[in-house]
């Protein structure tokens, strides 16, 4: 087995380091943040940090990178209040990469990567009409990581658009059946299999594997 340490780490290329620590928290969603100015430009960029926080209220996180350089998203959250967290689904993933590109202010991610703005119930910011999962978020609050001047922002679900068939009796979710993908490192896009489903753990009570017996009814 190879040990990587902390000295050959500092020591790497740049772009190597990059895609080898990214890749090492594993799996990680595929979401696209959709967010307005107040002089009505669009914004929408690929995020793989979104995270949940807690469940009542109802809290997802992302984490931003340093505002060295214009953070678009970071203004237009922090001008209206207002964002919307998309899924990424297998069917546009291309499109949703393409907006990691470091577009100028004035110009919209959804028309320059040929996806399409929607409007629901009169929320401010817009979601994305190809994604069939999506949530609209209201601003709480910010914490910065002092370690490497990153932004923890925290903000409360207000809305959940999502196909009704996805939705199970528990209130778990099929993602499968909207293909869902997943990122790992910083370019790398993937399909899910789910392998496994498990009641809740208890001590004493050995696991389960309810999907198994699903699959062979």
């Amino acid at each position: 087995m190879k040990k990587i340490t902390k000295a050959e780490i500092q020591q790497m290329d740049k772009i190597y380091r990059l895609n080898l620590i990214n890749s090492l928290a594993g799996y990680k969603s595929a979401n696209l943040i959709g967010t307005k100015s107040n002089n009505g430009i669009t914004n929408l960029s690929i995020f793989s940090s979104v995270i949940h926080l807690g469940s009542n209220p109802a809290l997802l996180g992302f984490i931003l990178r340093p505002a060295t350089v214009p953070r678009h998203t970071f203004s237009n959250i922090k001008e209206t209040g207002f964002y919307t967290i998309n899924h990424v689904h297998k069917n546009f993933v291309d499109k949703a990469h393409f907006t990691s590109a470091k577009f100028a202010e004035e110009i919209s991610e959804f028309e320059a990567c040929f996806l399409t703005e929607e409007y629901l119930d009169h929320f401010y910011a817009p979601f994305l009409k190809e994604s069939r999962l999506k949530m609209g978020m209201k601003y709480l609050e910010e914490y910065e990581i002092k370690a490497n001047n990153t932004i923890l922002l925290v903000g409360e679900i207000q809305s959940v658009y999502l196909p009704e068939e996805i939705l199970k009796n528990d209130g778990d979710l099929n993602l499968n059946l909207i293909k869902d993908v997943c990122i790992s490192g910083l370019n790398n896009y993937h399909e899910v299999t789910q392998l496994a489903y498990f009641n809740y753990a208890r001590p004493g009570q050995k696991p389960v594997n309810q999907f198994k017996k699903i699959q062979t009814r």
